[in-house]
């Protein structure tokens, strides 16, 4: 019979294999990386010029405390969504060299 550590070290080592796969399997996707990159950098642009917009052109309210705050959450999603299209780009490129030389 199996001990609980014994369990829990299978299991690491079956997500960790699998998430090694996930990675290599990413590493391959070129175009779908650039484009989560793009996208990423378009939304936090587009927060950024609305968080702008706001303060500039609205006056002090609710309102525009709102409006900024959209365009935080955009901002911030946005720059999610461009480092891990960056680290796809770079990082995973780096691991899938490495592997081909095994």
């Amino acid at each position: 019979m199996l001990s609980n550590s014994d369990r829990s070290g299978r299991m690491t080592e079956k997500t960790g294999t699998a998430l090694l796969r996930w990675l290599q399997q990413r590493a391959e996707q070129d175009r779908a990386n650039l484009r989560l990159f793009v996208l990423g950098a378009a939304l936090f642009f587009a927060g950024l010029g609305i968080i702008l917009l706001a303060q500039k052109h609205l006056l002090p309210s609710l309102g525009q405390e709102i409006i900024s705050l959209t365009g935080l959450i955009l901002a911030a999603v946005g720059a999610l969504f461009a480092a891990l299209g960056y680290i796809a780009l770079s990082i995973l490129r780096i691991i899938r060299l490495t592997r081909k030389n095994d």
